[in-house]
């Protein structure tokens, strides 16, 4: 595999989602405002009950932004809509009426974090290590933030920005409430994924809407939110210490 994409896949009521970029499965904007979108179509399709959303190989579940498209901006404005992909991403998940489950086969960095924390149920390996690196380039987890804190809640989230050179382990998110559960290898793990969505799926589509509502009570303004947090990070990822930090990191 080469070239990025988004796919999605309906089968008898599963949609599968599956994003992929060749750097690890980075999140450049085409990716983000596409995931968004399909997303959204799934969540208003009525042949869909229930989102299965993964990412593509057998390794990083994702790498978060794209260095490449963060050196590349050039003005507040760009920065801004850069930033607004992980927004639109996290409000479609948060509004889709459908459970969202997710599959995290490896390490998750960044906004890979925020995805997965925006999961209602996310299972994932022994291998998912998690790390918010966002400080140690400068800008700061903003935009995923808020979802971040909600599934693990300040402390987990304040211990998770500050390290932000540090691993933690899958088992660590597992404890706080990041992964629901977790498995020794990537069979195990889809194994019990199939048969989990077979009983998601058995489940009132009208009841699991009222409770997906329930779940995120509290994160209504999260479309104003996450946009001023998207125009603080935009404005620092132009800063000259996170110009430097992002090209050391590029370089390593």
């Amino acid at each position: 595999m080469s070239e990025a994409y988004v796919t999605q896949k309906i089968n008898d009521g599963i949609a599968v989602i599956e994003f992929f970029h060749p750097q690890s499965n980075s999140l450049p904007g085409a990716i983000l405002n596409k995931l968004a979108e399909t997303i959204n179509e799934a969540g208003q399709n009525k042949e869909v009950l229930a989102i299965l959303l993964q990412s593509g190989g057998d390794r990083a579940f994702c790498a978060g932004a794209s260095f490449d498209e963060l050196i590349a901006i050039e003005d507040k404005a760009q920065g801004k809509e850069f930033f607004s992909g992980f927004a639109k991403v996290i409000n479609a998940m948060r509004t889709c009426p459908k459970f969202i489950v997710g599959r995290v086969q490896g390490k998750t960095v960044g906004g890979g974090v925020g995805v997965a924390c925006s999961m209602d149920y996310c299972f994932a390996t022994k291998f998912a290590s998690v790390k918010l690196s966002e400080l140690a380039v400068g800008i700061g987890p903003f935009v995923v933030g808020p979802a971040v804190e909600r599934k693990v809640g300040k402390a987990a989230f304040s211990e998770l920005a500050i390290a932000a050179s540090e691993w933690r382990s899958a088992e660590w998110a597992q404890q706080r409430g990041m992964f629901a559960e977790l498995f020794d290898s990537i069979d195990e793990m889809d194994a019990a994924l199939a048969s989990f969505l077979q009983k998601v799926k058995s489940f009132n589509p009208e009841a699991m809407a009222e409770m997906k509502r329930i779940f995120w009570e509290g994160t209504e303004n999260w479309d104003e939110l996450l946009l001023r947090r998207a125009e603080v990070s935009g404005t620092l990822v132009l800063s000259e210490f996170t110009r430097n930090a992002i090209n050391s990191f590029k370089t390593k």
